[in-house]
């Protein structure tokens, strides 16, 4: 498939010359030179979700010369203007020639889906639109970057695996620590036995919240409310619903941080214990639900997570973590820490760290095992996308391990332990369980 989409493009650019027209105004200095490849080589990316997040990314992939921003869609519309503008005049200072309007601007991410000269798509919207507009993206033959967490339904995170594989698309979940070197080190060594017998894994992450408005006003001028609710129950608008930390912390739309920010450190540990294709026998959560104001996710919790190998995971919010991580120097407020039988590695944004300290001194030989290896988690998708390989976080670790945080809701939510099939996927004798895994969808949006 990749042979023939750059043989189209190189059509499509030899008849729109002939022609005399062409779909978006590109400046001389765009047709490459000795840094910058010209268009017919570049990856063409289409940015759905233009708010905090999603802006980050888009000057991530915008510093690398291989991909080119062509197309930005959010129902703000004062976001999407704002970044298409942006990218535009990033462009033309880059190329030094003058002007440049290249990039296109919509509401609706079906109009972007539909473009034929777009490559791949970067979906950093609310959580409940990730796997939605994945699979949209799917099915219209588009490669993805998909901001984490995966779905608010189990049944939505299988739904998109079976289409990714169906559709031979390029998929990259954005749990970015994978391409650290730090988080890389970690779990290389923990997966060439340096802590001995692995044990135990702690790991947290910030804490939800409480609270947020429930008095109904007016939807701002310019913001297609109704399309951001998409799937979502219909909902009076309020000040906190879609600002802030609204789109984190309701559970219409969210799992709320057990999730969002939880996938982070449990990414690490999946991958530090070989668990990438596989996942807990037995999950068991303690949690606050708050039961006042908007927000209504899991905002404290302790759970643990029991695997065959005998392995368990203690994952925690950070407010009941921190007396027990102290001992591991953490820097952070989430990180993964790996105990076995002759010590422990701990890992955060803010470092590694191991007792004894000799952990992190022999370096791994080449008679060892080695993790694949990124130094950029957005680079490391653009190769994939051009060889039509495996990126660093692909679909099936990134179902895994979002099945965590499912498992540690549900567990909390219920209010018993849940016992979990890993080959099956699916709970061991718990009707309530199971009807937990999906979710219904606003008509007429389903997966």
């Amino acid at each position: 498939m990749e042979g023939s989409r750059w043989t189209r493009r190189g059509f499509l650019k030899t008849s729109i010359a002939a022609a005399g027209a062409a779909p978006y105004v590109i400046p001389s200095g765009a047709l490459g030179n000795d840094t910058i490849p010209p268009p017919s080589e570049r990856i063409t990316l289409g940015h759905i979700g233009v708010g905090g997040r999603g802006t980050a990314l888009q000057k991530e992939f915008q510093d690398l010369a291989e991909a080119q921003s062509v197309a930005v869609c959010d129902p703000f519309k004062d976001r999407r203007e704002e970044r298409a503008a942006a990218i535009d005049s990033a462009y033309a200072e880059d190329r030094s020639r003058g002007s440049y309007k290249g990039c296109a601007i919509y509401n609706d991410f079906r109009e972007l889906l539909a473009r034929d000269d777009i490559d791949a798509v970067v979906v950093a919207t609310p959580d409940h639109w990730h796997v939605p507009i994945a699979l949209e993206a799917a099915r219209a033959g588009k490669d993805m970057y998909v901001e984490k967490p995966l779905g608010v339904s189990l049944a939505q995170d299988f739904a998109l695996r079976r289409a990714i594989h169906r559709y031979s698309r390029v998929f990259q979940y954005g749990t970015q620590q994978r391409s650290s070197k730090y988080f890389h080190m970690a779990c290389e060594l923990v997966r060439n036995h340096r802590v001995g017998e692995l044990k135990s894994i702690d790991v947290w992450c910030a804490a939800g919240g409480c609270g947020g408005s429930v008095d109904p006003i007016e939807v701002p001028e310019g913001f297609d409310y109704n399309l951001w609710l998409g799937p979502a129950p219909e909902s009076p608008y309020t000040s906190d619903r879609c600002l802030a930390r609204g789109g984190y912390w309701i559970s219409d739309y969210s799992l709320g941080f057990i999730a969002g920010w939880g996938v982070h450190p449990l990414d690490i540990a999946q991958w530090g214990m070989d668990a990438d294709g596989t996942g807990p026998i037995r999950v068991e959560t303690v949690g606050i639900i708050p039961s006042d104001g908007l927000y209504d996710t899991i905002s404290t919790w302790d759970a643990r997570c029991w695997y065959r190998n005998g392995v368990e995971i203690h994952f925690m919010s950070e407010d009941l973590a921190r007396p027990i991580v102290e001992k591991y120097r953490v820097h952070h407020d989430h990180g993964t820490t790996f105990l076995g039988t002759e010590g422990w590695i701990s890992v955060d944004r803010g470092g590694i760290h191991a007792d004894p300290s000799t952990l992190l001194d022999a370096e791994v030989g080449p008679e060892g095992f080695h993790l694949t290896k990124s130094k950029n988690h957005r680079k490391n998708f653009l190769e994939a996308v051009r060889s039509r390989g495996e990126t660093i976080s692909p679909i099936e670790s990134a179902v895994r391990v979002d099945t965590l945080s499912h498992l540690c809701n549900m567990s909390a939510r219920l209010g018993r332990p849940i016992r979990w099939d890993p080959d099956r996927e699916a709970p061991i004798g718990d009707s309530d369980a199971e009807r937990m895994m999906a979710r219904p969808m606003r008509s007429p949006w389903t997966v």
